[in-house]
Parts: structure tokens; sequence; C-alpha cells
């Protein structure tokens, strides 16, 4: 491979085939000795100047790269889908079968907290909207199914949702009886309709504004509830200090059982 041509052809196809830059050491080992390697690699830069891709020098490494030019038109935008957590799976199911439903009640049958990127992640889906204001203190949002949950999950409506039956024959329930919103055992949706429009009847919503944000609004509660574990924790630290006796006491009393 004497001939100056082919080694440029050669150069290019080694440049190519390379997963990484190449160093001038690496190329050098692939030509016979005497190679003019500098000059075939300026040669080669210059055929490819004003082409879509160019021959680089990258510190001591060679490499193919492409057009400054050209790279904002190869930007290319594409939707990611993220899988939902179990933590979402299961707050969407409370949604589903206990809507209207508030933050504090999915939290009382998960039996854990709620974080916020929760309910962020099923709003971004569009599996989840905010229904209303709940008259209690506080009035916090209520919140229910869209349209968009029942196509993505195949149903004309929430009366297609799975019953109790269902569910314990798919091994997703278990013996013990559902819980309710207000911490005993109560029906899933659409069983025994009658006692669940009375607790919607007790429990009625104020509508939301037409400018409701709900990104605002959940930062609000949870402003609120951080307040709240604050308070408490105050409440139970002065409770366990008022409790302890005083360190003079202790001592009187530790001195008068060595008497």
């Amino acid at each position: 491979m004497n001939d100056r041509f082919d080694n440029l052809r050669f150069l290019e196809a080694l440049l190519f085939a390379s997963a990484e830059p190449l160093r001038r050491e690496d190329m050098a080992r692939h030509f016979p000795e005497g190679t003019d390697l500098d000059g075939l690699l300026e040669e080669l830069a210059g055929l490819y100047g004003n082409r879509g891709v160019h021959l680089v020098h990258v510190g001591r490494r060679w490499a193919f790269r492409t057009a400054p030019d050209l790279a904002p038109l190869m930007k290319i935008e594409a939707q990611v889908k993220r899988k939902p957590s179990r933590a979402a799976i299961e707050t969407m199911a409370i949604v589903a079968y206990h809507q209207p439903v508030t933050r504090a009640e999915i939290e009382e049958i998960r039996g854990v907290g709620l974080s916020r990127g929760t309910l962020d992640t099923l709003l971004e889906a569009g599996w989840i909207k905010p229904r209303g204001r709940r008259r209690t203190p506080g009035r916090p949002i209520t919140w229910g199914t869209t349209e968009a949950f029942l196509d993505q999950f195949g149903l004309e409506s929430l009366d297609s949702l799975p019953g109790r039956d269902e569910l314990k024959a798919a091994g997703l329930l278990d013996a013990r009886p559902a819980i309710a919103v207000g911490g005993g055992a109560g029906p899933l949706h659409g069983e025994d309709g009658d006692s669940q429009e009375a607790g919607e009847d007790e429990d009625e919503e104020v509508p939301l504004p037409e400018d409701f944000d709900v990104h605002l609004a959940l930062d609000e509660e949870a402003a609120e509830e951080a307040a709240e574990a604050q308070d408490e924790a105050e409440d139970g630290a002065a409770e366990g200090e008022a409790e302890a006796p005083p360190e003079e006491e202790q001592r009187a009393d530790q001195a008068g059982g060595t008497l």
C-alpha cells in the first residue's frame, strides 16, 4: 500500500470505522514506515472541508464530526413516556375508586404520605384533574379521573371499572374489606351506590374558578402540611420538656437513693 491515493482511502476508512477518536500513533501502526501521515490527514481534512462531515483535530486525536452549521438541523425532539411508579399506580387506583377524594384521604387509605411528584406525574399524564374544594376546614382540593384515564385503560365509563369480586379473582385484592375514605370498611366504586351518594352529599364540593392554578394550589397545600408538621413537632418537644423533671430534682433523688 505505497500509493498515496490508496493510503488516503485507507486512512478515511480507518477513521470512519473507529468508535472513538484516533491518535496519530494509533493510525501510524497501520501504515508502512515513512508514510507522510500528517500530510494525508491535512489532505483528507481539506477534502471534507465543505461537506456535511468534517475531519477535526481534537487534542491529540482525529475524528469525523458533523459540520457545526448543520448541528441545529439534526436535533430530534421525542416524547419519552415514563413508567408510572408504584405510588402513582396506587394513587391512581384510589382516585378512580373513591373519587372525589382529597390528598389527606389518599394518604389515609395508602397509610403513607403522598409526595407532590406523584400527583404531578398523574396530572402530566392527564389521568386526574381537580374536581372542586371540600366544604371542610382548610377547603382541600378533591381529585377525580378524566376521559384520558378512561381512554388509556380502555374503559367506557367508571361503571366499567372491575368490582371487588373481579379484583379478588385476579389476585389484586385480599380478603380484607376495602378501606373507605372515612377509615372503616366501605364499598368500591359502583358498589352500594346509595351509600356512596349519601357520602357525597355530606361532603359537598365548591366548584373551582376558571383561572384556578392547580400547581399553585398544590404548593399551598404542601406549605400548610409542612407548617402543621412543624407545629406538632414543637408541641411534642414542649410536652417532653414539661414532663421531664428538672436536673436539680433528679440529682436530689439520686442523692436520696444513695443515702
